[in-house]
């Protein structure tokens, strides 16, 4: 069985996906950073679906600081001025809505 919040971590990574080109050329470092987080996303929810008790937790607790790294990294992007609010809108809808979930999973794990 897989979560549903999986498939939102991996539409955010598709979502990202049409403006790495864009932080690659104003900061590569940036880019890398968001990918490797929103990547972390995704696979901290895979292993904390096949994982017990608080090794469970713990997973999921290291999605939500890593959904909560890419929204900050975002941020810094719109501040620098590499992308603008309206690239990031549906980005922070659902990563705050897997935040939210993660949360509500954290305290049943």
């Amino acid at each position: 069985m897989s979560l549903r919040i999986q498939t939102t971590a991996l539409e955010v990574i598709s979502l990202l996906r049409p403006l790495m080109p864009r932080l690659r050329r104003f900061d590569s470092s940036l880019a890398n950073q968001i990918a490797r987080s929103a990547s972390s996303v995704a696979l901290n929810i895979g292993e904390g679906e096949h994982s017990s008790g608080g090794t469970r937790r713990q997973r999921y607790l290291s999605a939500a600081g890593s959904a909560n790294e890419t929204c900050s990294a975002l941020k810094v992007a719109l501040a620098w001025g590499y992308l603008q609010r309206q690239d990031c809108e549906v980005l922070f809808q659902r990563l705050d809505h897997i935040l939210a979930v993660l949360w509500k999973l954290t305290r049943t794990a």
